[in-house]
C-alpha cells in the first residue's frame, strides 16, 4: 500500500505492542516510514486477543501488565528514532494509540500519543476525551496536541458523522471488511467532500 500510494497515510490500526520487541518494531516502523516517504502513523496497543496470543505463542498476561510493557516500549521506540541511522523521514512518526482505559490508556495517551482513537457512541466519545483532556493537565500537555480518530461504517448516518467532528474527531477510519464494499468509500468522500 505504501508503494502504491502517494499522499494517504499508512498504519495499523492498531499493531500489537508486545508482539514484537520495541527496538525491532522501531526499526520496522523506520522501514516502513521509509517505504511511503514519510507517511507512517505508528498505532500501537496494549493487546486484548487472547487467541492471537496463544497462537503466537506469546505469555498473554494480564492487562496490567500489557499496558506496563505499552507504557515502557513508546519512549524506547522514540529514542530508537533519535539515535538510529538513518533516522526516520518524518521529523517525528505519529503514534496513534487504540483504547479507551481510564486509568492507565488515556493517561499513556496523554503522555505518549499525537493521536488517540477511541470507539463508541457520541457520548461514550465525549466523555472518553474529557478523561483524556484530564491527563493531558495532569502531564502538563496541551490538549490541542492530540488528534482525535473514530471509527465509522457504511451504516453511519451524516448527521452522525458530523457529530463526531463537533466533539473534535479528526480522523474518521471507515471500517469495511470483506469483501470491500467501494459504495461505503464513496459515501464517506461525499460526506467529507461536502462539509469542506
Amino acid at each position: 500500500m505504501a508503494t502504491l500510494t502517494s499522499r494517504a497515510r499508512i498504519g495499523c490500526l492498531v499493531t500489537c505492542n508486545t508482539y514484537r520487541n520495541p527496538a525491532l518494531l522501531s526499526n520496522m516502523a523506520k522501514t516502513v516510514d521509509h517505504i511511503s516517504n514519510g507517511r507512517l502513523i505508528l498505532g500501537l496497543g496494549a493487546g486484548w486477543f487472547e487467541r492471537d496470543y496463544k497462537e503466537y505463542g506469546y505469555e498473554f498476561g494480564t492487562a496490567g501488565s500489557r499496558l506496563a510493557a505499552l507504557e515502557s516500549a513508546l519512549p524506547l521506540i522514540r529514542h530508537r528514532w533519535e539515535v538510529d541511522m538513518p533516522k526516520p523521514v518524518q521529523p517525528r512518526i505519529p503514534i496513534l494509540v487504540g483504547g479507551g482505559g481510564e486509568k492507565k490508556t488515556l493517561r499513556i495517551t496523554a503522555t505518549y500519543a499525537d493521536m488517540w482513537h477511541g470507539f463508541g457512541d457520541s457520548s461514550t466519545l465525549a466523555h472518553k476525551m474529557e478523561v483524556l483532556d484530564g491527563w493531558c493537565k495532569e502531564v502538563g500537555r496541551d490538549p490541542r496536541e492530540i488528534e482525535r480518530s473514530t471509527s465509522t461504517n457504511k451504516a453511519d448516518s451524516d448527521e452522525i458523522r458530523d457529530t463526531y467532528v463537533k466533539l473534535g474527531v479528526t480522523h474518521l477510519i471507515l471500517g469495511m471488511g470483506a469483501p470491500w464494499d467501494f459504495d461505503a468509500v464513496r459515501n464517506l468522500v461525499r460526506w467529507r467532500d461536502s462539509r469542506r
